[in-house]
């Protein structure tokens, strides 16, 4: 554990790792799913040929073959596109699985690794509800805030004063999120890093499998030593949290989660909440900085702030591809879909689609809101989505009371959303903060 003085030099100083953990294109080069052109124009053209079709999304879009998980390539595969198709794709956890991670174990069964990623209902409804109501909407906005946020967001914005330039993506975006959920799990300073590092590892395709299985290890080790903490003193933070729930599983007994029941939630936590809301923040103020007018009504107006997040998930979503499993043969608007095959629910396009929303391609905040997709719907909604908001809300709150001149430096490249199809966000974020 280190010493407080530590941990906030970690906070907001320079540390290669930020580097090499928070660079989007790089991150996905090393997955092994970077794709070097804007999907959408691609997307919205292929929604116009219809809303369900046969093919990976990849396929249909011409683009190098990927998938999350490497079996579902061995198998017959469709994408859905039009919102109303997504939307129905989404809710329909019946026809249509999560159990799709299975795939890349040989037996098609065991221990879960992905947690209530790779759950259905009701297993999924028993697991998720353990750790459910650390995530409501009243929750992220007191809980989450006092203990965590409020603190990390005022010593971020308070490193940069004095600045005359910054680069948000790395000295704000990438901090805030991952020292938010690292705290409340209870590591500290260059722990959140190493965690960071490691648990990325754990998927990359760069240094092989030897490369991977050390780094499942490190994190296996390090949220265990929280455990076993936790286990001899509990506090008020997410693994006590998990510790102290209680579950009722199909077919079970109620009991307790087991210790590695909370290694997977905790990891999967971990890896969510340090990820997505990176580089959601960093959209929302690409397209704030890129929108002067929107820009200024937010700054004048704070309740726009919300719209602007919303819409920012809408315009852009970081995870526009999700996956299914076809758990049934389906006809599924109009196309027959067997047992066993993969649905891609490009989420991209159905987030864009003009039947649904005027001028889809805008980012427009003023926009009267509808529900997107954008943190999915149904059963697997995303399950941090507020204390995501949250994070994003009091970071750009607070850029508006420090820095009321906060605009892009035209010293560099006008930034772009950039990655795989799996995972998007901004190629840098380059700003003049006087």
């Amino acid at each position: 554990m280190t010493t407080s003085a530590s941990a906030g030099e970690v906070l907001t100083g320079d540390d290669e790792l930020y580097d090499e953990l928070y660079d989007v294109r790089r991150e996905a080069e090393e997955v092994g799913n970077y794709i070097d052109v804007d999907p959408y124009p691609l997307m919205n053209a292929a929604r116009e040929q219809g809303a369900v079709q046969e093919g990976f999304l990849r396929q249909i879009l011409g683009l190098p073959a990927f998938h999350r998980q490497k079996g579902a390539l061995e198998r017959q595969g469709f994408t859905c596109f039009t919102f109303e198709a997504c939307d129905q794709a989404f809710r329909d956890n019946v026809n249509y699985s999560n159990n799709l991670y299975s795939l890349d174990r040989p037996s098609g069964d065991g221990p879960k690794p992905y947690g209530i990623l790779e759950m259905d209902n009701p297993e999924h409804h028993a697991f998720r509800r353990a750790v459910q109501s650390l995530f409501i909407k009243p929750k992220a906005q007191k809980w989450w805030r006092e203990n965590f946020i409020d603190a990390l967001v005022d010593d971020l914005v308070r490193a940069l004063h004095g600045q005359d330039r910054a680069e948000l993506n790395l000295q704000l975006c990438a901090r805030v999120p991952v020292h938010t959920i690292t705290r409340a799990v209870g590591l500290r300073g260059e722990d959140a890093l190493v965690f960071r590092n490691a648990l990325l590892q754990t998927s990359a395709n760069k240094g092989g499998i030897e490369t991977q299985m050390k780094a499942h290890a490190t994190v296996q080790r390090m949220l265990m030593e929280q455990i076993e903490l936790r286990h001899q003193e509990p506090g008020t933070d997410i693994i006590s949290w998990l510790l102290a729930a209680e579950i009722d599983p199909p077919g079970e007994e109620r009991r307790h989660l087991t210790d590695q029941e909370v290694v997977v939630f905790a990891r999967l936590i971990l890896l969510a909440g340090g990820g997505t809301t990176w580089r959601q923040l960093g959209i929302v103020l690409l397209a704030l900085l890129t929108n002067p007018d929107q820009y200024h009504a937010a700054r004048e107006d704070r309740k726009l702030i919300d719209a602007a997040i919303e819409e920012s998930l809408r315009w852009n979503p970081t995870n526009p591809l999700f996956t299914r499993l076809a758990a049934a043969d389906t006809e599924f608007h109009g196309v027959f879909i067997p047992k066993g095959s993969i649905l891609d629910i490009c989420l991209g396009a159905a987030n864009r689609d003009p039947a649904r929303w005027d001028n889809p391609e805008v980012f427009d905040l003023h926009r009267p809101f509808q529900q997107h997709l954008g943190t999915g719907i149904g059963a697997h909604m995303c399950l941090g989505r507020f204390v995501a908001h949250v994070e994003m809300g009091v970071t750009i709150n607070r850029l508006f009371d420090e820095f009321p001149n906060l605009r892009l430096d035209k010293d560099f490249e006008e930034p772009f959303v950039t990655g795989g199809l799996e995972q998007r966000g901004v190629s840098a974020l380059h700003v003049r903060l006087q």
